[in-house]
């Protein structure tokens, strides 16, 4: 089983880079940009076809993938007679939302990863069903049977047991109004909740079961628009407080320190995780394929977020050059002088080659640290 969670987490994030690519093809293709080349991996060409004037592949190195839009900076050459599809000659906010789009797709998957556990998965939540009664309880006064399902309170319908049943909690000790369902059948109780000492609270004297809910379709699109907005906070955060574990991953990586959960984590790193979580026994099915998704989706989510840093080759970096060409010519119209050349990505080789490197010298470290040093998150 831990084997079939890391092979599947592979198949997820190819899958994830061939919709992030996608997002940049549908939208160049869009503004009739030239498209010449859309694959999965980098090296050698494995298989290919064209349709039209694009060739989709797949290649060697399954380590991302790549959508070839021509005329990139005015540099690039363009066939005679198409020089109108350059991306450099497109309008700033046609590059910016081709560019954008590879991210944007990131976070739609992410959102419906979330959408497919609520409403299709279900997650683990405290339900209405009683299992026992306690005996001198308020309940067993009541006439609460195991077996019943309280399904309103206080002329509330039951939608969610763990909120609904707080309540009880702050009844003070008066009369609560419960309707159950019990063998086919609506009944109606009434009962004074006690209060008992150790809880620091007031309680009915019933247990509930423990089992799968899953929500509305209303309520999980805005549960998972929640969730999406919490994962990119929380993204956010971890970008910002990313310079800052590189020294304890370094220290994790090649010293005897224990790897943190909450710290870096490698490609390699999710991908075994998520064989921990596919594998677990101490997981249900439900529990085991719902804590799959959402790491898919909190993965998806870091990288949407991550694409969109100002620093080149990134597509937030390409995205922040957009902006400052349209800067520089909004100076130049109030000005009265025409609009400047466009900046020249390949004078900034230096800078992206840098930042690539930053990011290559941190994906080894990472490598070497999920290999001899993983991180459990002992499922």
């Amino acid at each position: 089983m831990k084997l079939l969670g890391t092979l599947a987490f592979v198949i997820a994030l190819l899958l994830s880079v061939m919709v992030h690519e996608f997002g940049h093809y549908l939208t160049a293709k869009r503004f009739g940009m030239k498209v010449t080349e859309f694959f999965l991996g980098f090296g050698k060409r494995i298989w290919s076809f064209t349709r039209g004037e694009t060739e989709f592949g797949i290649k060697a190195i399954p380590a991302g993938g790549y959508c070839r839009i021509e005329g990139m900076t005015p540099r690039d050459e363009m066939p005679a007679g198409e020089e109108s599809r350059a991306f450099y000659g497109a309008s700033t906010l046609q590059k910016l939302i081709v560019l954008g789009a590879g991210s944007f797709a990131h976070f739609i998957i992410g959102f419906l990863l979330i959408f497919s556990i609520l409403f299709g998965v279900g997650v683990n939540a405290l339900l209405s069903d009683i299992t026992q009664v306690s005996p001198n309880s308020a309940a067993a006064a009541a006439g609460f049977q195991p077996g019943d399902k309280i399904v309103e309170v206080e002329g509330k319908k039951v939608t969610d047991w763990y909120q609904d049943a707080k309540v009880i909690a702050t009844s003070g000790g008066r009369e609560l109004s419960f309707k159950v369902e019990r063998d086919g059948q609506i009944i109606s109780l009434k009962a004074s909740p006690t209060y008992l000492e150790s809880e620091k609270r007031y309680l009915l004297g019933v247990v509930t079961k423990v089992g799968t809910k899953r929500e509305g379709f209303v309520t999980s699109v805005k549960d998972s628009v929640r969730a999406t907005g919490v994962l990119t906070r929380e993204s956010a955060k971890a970008l910002v407080a990313l310079p800052t574990k590189v020294p304890q991953l370094i220290r994790q990586t090649f010293g005897d320190e224990e790897r943190d959960p909450n710290g870096l984590v490698g490609v390699v790193g999710a991908a075994r995780v998520s064989g921990e979580a596919v594998g677990s026994q101490k997981l249900d099915s439900t529990e085991r394929f719902g804590t799959f998704l959402l790491l898919v989706a909190s993965l998806n989510i870091f990288v949407g977020l991550f694409n969109l840093l100002p620093l080149l080759p990134l597509d937030g970096g390409h995205m922040a050059v957009a902006i400052a060409d349209e800067i520089r010519a909004l100076f130049a119209r109030l000005r009265g002088r025409p609009r400047p050349a466009a900046i020249d990505v390949n004078a900034l080789t230096p800078l992206t080659i840098g930042v690539f490197a930053v990011l290559a010298v941190l994906t080894v470290i990472l490598l070497i640290a999920d290999i001899f040093n993983p991180v459990s998150l002992n499922l």
